[in-house]
């Protein structure tokens, strides 16, 4: 629930959010619902859902939080839990006074989200730079391995050269983006916002920026493009919350061709529901078809883009509520949390089925693409970290050659300390080492630590503290001390040699990216520039086209 305005994208107007019914013992002004109402979509509703019917984080339906209080409320939203809902207040981003907003307004009915159709989007679509007056040619050596690092909190996307660490562009995007991905050729880096703004960037030109843009949901989590070689660079997919629909684009101008719904029943219940979002997309590099998670009904969509108007869509039942995933080392399965239920769900592409659905023995479990190993003793391995407990997991997935390890937890390690508050695992094939982070742990300690994992012996050899010049609080106008989360997220350079990482600060002040020598573990450099507010997410193009994690 962090408060912020959001950049002249997104407005409560336009989203044209009404209230239905007002709790009698709660009563907001217009005003007041609007802040509020802007609040919860900007910071509430991935987690929580648009209708407040609960995902990852759970049901804040009107009758369920009356049932805690206003007081319980403005605790549980100041302070935050151990199972991962950081403590906004605490953070700095949200005053006392909106916190008791925020307290009140779950009490009273979830406004309706508005909808949205082709001709909507049509109206946001802008070419920026034609196709015929790009770059035919690379203008930069080195774009290869350049960095999309998401300012999250400031709507800006920095392009980081991955060898000489200078900002190359400062390139505006939606609000808080969620993603990036790169198409095959990883000429373009294609942004999606949590407002659904969805915009592409020039990689090839001398100063990248951004070359179309459209609006294609309101709420939206995901974008790729299509990897398979008869359709490289053709086609880009938007995943979207709200309205819960699949989008897809051509890919060198944005230009909507088609809109697929998402709402349908779910898999174990057969219960129909609006809002069965699209959590996450990875494309197949051996097959034209996008791998899509349908979050609430449980479902792995094998979208098959071969004929755009006629798509083909196959419908794997596997696990509630989907969240994130990603490739085994074979790029055949799709290993993929469901963590309302502590499950690892494992589609096969090729025979478009479900494998198995398997206990991930931690809480809530939080992959990212999660990271793979080539184990010499339990052979290809896929692990993945949680948010609620301090577990990391490994899954041996090769079931022809290591049939005794394939669909099962092969080793679990506990990270230091108590708690999870870990979001994402990082690897490379050439580096010794997965390192972990946990910014979401409440333990200031913990929560400032690099966790670095042995690949052979899968155990946690080394913590490393982020020295504390680099976390230096933030102030606000009135003089209160604001602490960043500490590091956030992990992305290697092209070839493996280091590994970067964010301090996830907060915006009222820049904060630096550390760059480590992923073998030695020394910090090697640090790119300070005071263009870098809230940095999170960090993509290299060459990981990123090739799915190397």
């Amino acid at each position: 629930m962090k408060i912020r305005r959001v950049l002249g994208i997104l407005t409560i107007s336009c989203l044209g959010l009404t209230s239905l019914v007002n709790a009698k013992e709660i009563k907001l002004s217009k005003e007041e619902m609007q802040k509020a109402t802007q609040v919860y979509f900007d910071r509430c509703a991935g987690c929580h859902g648009m209708l407040r019917k609960g995902a990852l984080g759970p049901s804040l339906e009107a009758t369920r939080s009356k049932e805690f209080g206003t007081e319980t409320l403005k605790h549980i939203i100041n302070f935050g839990t151990p199972g991962g809902m950081p403590g906004w207040g605490k953070t700095g981003e949200l005053t006392k006074e909106e916190t008791e907003l925020m307290a009140k307004y779950i009490q009273i009915e979830a406004p309706l989200p508005p909808e949205k159709s082709m001709a909507d989007m049509k109206k946001s679509h802008k070419i920026l730079i034609p196709v015929k007056d790009r770059p035919k040619a690379p203008e930069a050596e080195n774009w290869k391995d350049y960095f999309a690092v998401i300012l999250r909190d400031v709507g800006e996307i920095a392009i980081i050269d991955g060898v000489t660490k200078k900002v190359v562009s400062v390139v505006p995007s939606g609000f808080a983006t969620h993603i990036t991905r790169t198409g095959a050729s990883g000429r373009y880096m294609y942004v999606i916002g949590r407002d659904g703004k969805a915009s592409m960037i020039d990689l090839w030109m001398k100063v990248p920026k951004n070359v179309a843009e459209i609006r294609t949901c309101n709420d939206a989590r995901a974008i790729d493009t299509s990897k398979h070689p008869d359709y490289k660079d053709k086609y880009a997919i938007v995943g979207c919350y709200w309205p819960p629909s699949i989008v897809t684009l051509e890919a060198d101008t944005l230009e909507p061709l088609k809109i697929v719904s998402t709402a349908s029943y779910t898999y174990d219940t057969q219960e129909f529901t609006r809002e069965a979002r699209v959590a996450a997309i990875i494309a197949s590099h051996e097959r034209p078809e996008w791998v899509v998670n349908i979050k609430e009904t449980g479902q792995v969509w094998l979208y098959d883009y071969s004929d755009i108007k006629n798509p083909k869509i196959t419908m794997v039942d596997a696990e509630r509520y989907l969240h994130d995933g990603g490739w085994d080392l074979s790029k055949r399965y799709f290993m993929t949390a469901a963590n309302a239920r502590n499950i690892i769900s494992v589609i096969d592409t090729v025979k478009g089925n479900l494998v198995a659905n398997i206990p991930s023995q931690g809480i809530k479990p939080h992959p990212g693409r999660g990271v793979n190993v080539n184990s010499k003793k339990y052979g290809p391995i896929w692990g993945s970290g949680h948010i609620g407990s301090n577990d990391i997991i490994f899954i041996g997935t090769d079931p022809v050659n290591y049939p005794q390890n394939a669909w099962k937890v092969v080793k679990k390690i506990s990270l230091p300390g108590e708690g999870g508050g870990n979001l994402f695992i990082k690897g490379h094939p050439n580096s010794p080492y997965i390192f972990a982070d946990r910014p979401v742990n409440p333990d200031r300690k913990l929560q400032t630590q690099i966790y670095v994992i042995d690949k052979e012996s899968l155990e946690v050899v080394k913590t490393i503290p982020i020295p504390k010049k680099y976390l230096t609080p933030a102030k606000t106008e009135d003089g209160k001390e604001v602490a960043s989360r500490g590091p956030v997220h992990f992305e290697f350079n092209a070839d493996g040699s280091e590994v970067w990482t964010s301090i996830w600060g907060n915006k009222l002040k820049a904060s630096p990216i550390l760059i480590y020598d992923s073998k030695t573990l020394e910090l090697k450099s640090v790119i300070d520039d005071k263009r870098l507010i809230t940095p999170t997410g960090k993509f290299n193009v060459t990981n990123t086209m090739t799915d190397t994690y």
